[in-house]
């Protein structure tokens, strides 16, 4: 089943990330602002998802952006980053679309 909101779709994507699912990252970024290499790192182990906060992305909204932190190591050591993420409906289904403006 596909994610029915933003949030949904955002921790669907930090799950792929863990485990290296490109096809599902494919398959979840817009096609506007999808790059060419989508950035799944061998050497990067995610960690841990804190979604820090929402706006709209519900089941009835079009739009919506989700603002999180994501823990991740690698051979330089514990990082995270934290982004304010945007989000879209198309076709009936939830895409992410990239860092929010602002």
């Amino acid at each position: 089943m596909w994610p029915t909101t933003a949030e949904a779709l955002m921790r669907s994507r930090f799950t792929a990330f863990s485990l290296k699912n490109a096809d599902h990252l494919f398959r979840t970024w817009h096609p506007r602002t999808r790059p060419t290499d989508l950035g799944v790192d061998d050497l990067v182990t995610w960690t841990r998802l804190e979604v820090l906060g929402t706006t709209a992305g519900g089941e009835g909204d079009d739009t919506g952006t989700v603002h999180f932190r994501a823990h991740y190591r690698d051979s330089l050591g514990e990082h995270v980053l934290e982004e304010n993420s945007s989000f879209a409906r198309r076709a009936g289904r939830w895409l992410y679309l990239g860092p929010a403006d602002g």
